[in-house]
């Protein structure tokens, strides 16, 4: 479960960034192209942030779609998994969001 080790990435660099100041909450965004599973992330938070600045804080997870633009017609196209589908038929789309996984808030005291 490579989402333990992305949470205590995330966990560090808030730690790093807000000092000995107490966290209320810290949002991400997580793409739905990322490889990243939202509910993992949930479980593992509150196990890595024992005993640091972020103990006790709420975390809230913004899932955003993938998006991609179709190279053969131009139309955008909302994905759910990397492998998608035009309306006119074409696969070869070009990514243009989905795959981010972004510290987008900390609230601190």
């Amino acid at each position: 479960m490579h989402e333990l080790a992305i949470t205590e990435s995330v966990v560090a660099a808030v730690a790093e960034r807000v000092g000995p100041a107490r966290v209320l909450r810290v949002r991400l965004e997580i793409g739905r192209l990322s490889g990243v599973v939202p509910a993992s992330v949930r479980f593992c938070f509150d196990v890595c942030t024992r005993g640091t600045a972020l103990a006790g804080a709420r975390l809230e997870v913004v899932e955003t779609p993938g998006r991609a633009r179709c190279r053969g017609c131009g139309n955008d196209v909302e994905l759910e998994t990397l492998v998608g589908l035009c309306a006119c038929g074409g696969t070869d789309l070009e990514l243009l969001e989905g795959q981010q996984l972004k510290i987008r808030e900390v609230e601190v005291v």
